[in-house]
């Protein structure tokens, strides 16, 4: 069976492509964005630290 021969072939995923795509759209962004996100995030974990999960009872 020919490999070349398919109607539909995926797209083969360039993951490194997209690693440095991610890292110099981080690298772009100022000094302010990264507190803000940071600070961001901080919170989001002192939510999530507090959260208590309640399992119900199903019938």
């Amino acid at each position: 069976m020919k490999k070349g021969n398919h109607i539909v072939e995926e797209p083969a995923a360039n993951y490194l492509k997209a690693e440095e795509d991610l890292l110099k759209k981080a690298l772009s962004s100022s000094y302010t964005e990264r507190f803000h996100t940071m600070a961001r995030l901080m919170k989001l974990n002192m939510i999530l630290k507090s959260a208590t999960i309640v399992h119900k009872k199903i019938d």
